[in-house]
C-alpha cells in the first residue's frame, strides 16, 4: 500500500489491512486511566483489521522530572549520561501500554530504540535518525502482533543510546511511518486539530482541515506546539499523510498535505509567536570580509541554530551584528560570542532576553502583493515596535517585546480575519 499524495483518512481506514502508525504524546499516557484509554483506541483499530504500530511519548512531567535529578547533581550533567536518564521515561510508558493491550487480548511487544534499530547520529540531546529497520519492524507486524515503540530514542554506531530533542516522538513516529511505508501516521495530542492560533490566547481560533506540509513547517519553526519541525521535514520528505487529532475523541483532526491538494489556498492560514527567543548583539564589529564569518562558524559547530539575523550600516569601519536564538542556546551562544570579541577586536556583546517572535504563514502569500505591508501597519496601530523583521515565500515574521506577543498575535488574527478562512 504505502503513502498517497492526497490522503482521505477516512477512505484509508475503510481499507482492509492498512498499516496505521499512531504516535501518543505525553498527556495522553499521562496516568494508568489515559493509558488504559490509549489502549482501547489501539485495540479498536486493531480489531478493525488495521495493523498498528504505536509510539509512546514519558508520561507527562516525567522528561521534566527526570532532567531535574541530573540538574540537582550536577550543573553540567555529561550529555550522554543524561540520555540514557531520560529516555527510560519512554521505556515505562511503552511497557505498560503493551501490558495493557496484552490484558485487552491485543498481541502486543514493546520496542526500545535499539530493539527497534533506530540508527542515530553520534550526537546526543538533539540527535537525528539516519536508518530504521523498516523490514524488521513491518515482519513483526505481519505475524499479528501490534509494536508498542518507545519514541524520542535511538542508539548511535556505539551503541549509546541517543535523544531527538524535545518532542522527538513526532519524529520517531514520522520516521518509522516512512520505513514501514505506513499508509497514514495518526499524532494524537490533546488538542483535536491544528488551529489558526493558540486558542488558548486567541479565543477566535479555528480549527483548520487541511494545511501544507510548508505551512506546518513554518508554523513549527516559529513556535507552533502541535508538531516538532523535524516531523513535518520527514513527513514532507516521504510524502506521509500526517493526521493531526485529538486522543480523547473520535472527531478528525487536521490532515498535512501536499499544498496542491488544498481545497483553498489562504493568504494567511496561521499566526505563531515563539516567546522563547533571545537577541544577541555583536557591537562594533570591524567591518570588513570574514568577520561575519568568524561568529557565525563556530555557533554552527557546537549545532546551534541562529534566526533572525541583522547588520546595521557600517560606520566608521565598524557595524553591530544582531541575531536571534531560541532559550535554550542562548547561554552557549552568548559565551561563544564573547570568546570572539577579542580576537575579532569587538566592543562586546549584548543580550536581550525579553523578546519574541510573531509571525504570519501562509501559501497564498506567494501571490499576493502587501500582506507585508499590513502586518507591520496592524502591528504599528496598536503601538507595537519592531526591532526586525525576517521573511520567506510563505511567512513574514517580526522580533517584538515579549511583553506584546499575545496582543500582537491576537491583533494579527482578527486583522487578517483568519477566523473565516479556516479551510
Amino acid at each position: 500500500m504505502g503513502p498517497v499524495a492526497d490522503p482521505d483518512v477516512a477512505a484509508i481506514l475503510r481499507r482492509p489491512m492498512a498499516l496505521v502508525v499512531q504516535k501518543y504524546g505525553g498527556t495522553s499516557v499521562g496516568s494508568l486511566d489515559r493509558i488504559r484509554m490509549v489502549a482501547e483506541r489501539v485495540a479498536e483499530t486493531y480489531r478493525d483489521g488495521h495493523q498498528v504500530i504505536v509510539v509512546v511519548s514519558a508520561m507527562a512531567g516525567e522528561t521534566d522530572r527526570l532532567l531535574s535529578m541530573g540538574w540537582e547533581l550536577s550543573e553540567q550533567p555529561a550529555e550522554r549520561e543524561m540520555d540514557v536518564l531520560v529516555s527510560s521515561g519512554e521505556q515505562v510508558s511503552a511497557a505498560l501500554l503493551a501490558i495493557q493491550l496484552n490484558v485487552l487480548g491485543v498481541p502486543a511487544r514493546s520496542l526500545l530504540g535499539h530493539q527497534a534499530r533506530i540508527r542515530t547520529e553520534n550526537v546526543f540531546r538533539k540527535a537525528r535518525i539516519r536508518t530504521i529497520d523498516g523490514e524488521g519492524l513491518r515482519s513483526s507486524v505481519d505475524s499479528g502482533n501490534v509494536l508498542v515503540v518507545a519514541g524520542f530514542q535511538g542508539t548511535d554506531t556505539y551503541g549509546n543510546i541517543t535523544t531527538l530533542g524535545r518532542g522527538g516522538s513526532d519524529t520517531s513516529a514520522v520516521a518509522i511511518a516512512a520505513a514501514v511505508k505506513a499508509d497514514v501516521c495518526e499524532i494524537c495530542t490533546d488538542v483535536d486539530g491544528v488551529y489558526t492560533t493558540d486558542p488558548s490566547v486567541c479565543p477566535n481560533a479555528r480549527k483548520i482541515s487541511r494545511i501544507s506540509y510548508e505551512e506546518m513547517l513554518e508554523l513549527s519553526s516559529l513556535g507552533a506546539k502541535v508538531l516538532q519541525i523535524r516531523s513535518v521535514e520527514l513527513a514532507m520528505k516521504h510524502r506521509m499523510p500526517l493526521h493531526v487529532r485529538s486522543s480523547f475523541s473520535n472527531a478528525e483532526g487536521t490532515i498535512v498535505t501536499d499544498e496542491e491538494h488544498l481545497l483553498e489556498k489562504v493568504i494567511v492560514a496561521g499566526v505563531a509567536a515563539d516567546k522563547k527567543t533571545a537577541k544577541l548583539t555583536v557591537r562594533a564589529l570591524p567591518d570588513h570580509p570574514g568577520v561575519v564569518a568568524s561568529v557565525f562558524e563556530p555557533l554552527a559547530e557546537a549545532n546551534i541554530s541562529v534566526d533572525m539575523i541583522i547588520q546595521n550600516v557600517s560606520r566608521e569601519g565598524h557595524t553591530d551584528l544582531t541575531f536571534t536564538v531560541s532559550h535554550e542556546d542562548a547561554d552557549r551562544a552568548e559565551a561563544i560570542a564573547k570568546d570572539l570579541v577579542a580576537s575579532v577586536s569587538a566592543e562586546g556583546v549584548g543580550r536581550d532576553d525579553s523578546v519574541a517572535k510573531v509571525s504570519i504563514v501562509g501559501v497564498g502569500m506567494r501571490n499576493h502583493a502587501g500582506i507585508a505591508a499590513r502586518m507591520f501597519r496592524l502591528l504599528a496601530d496598536n503601538s507595537i515596535n519592531i526591532q526586525a523583521i525576517s521573511t520567506s515565500e510563505i511567512k513574514t515574521s517580526c522580533l517584538i517585546k515579549a511583553e506584546h506577543a499575545d496582543k500582537a498575535v491576537v491583533i494579527l488574527h482578527d486583522g487578517f480575519e483568519l477566523e473565516k478562512n479556516a479551510n
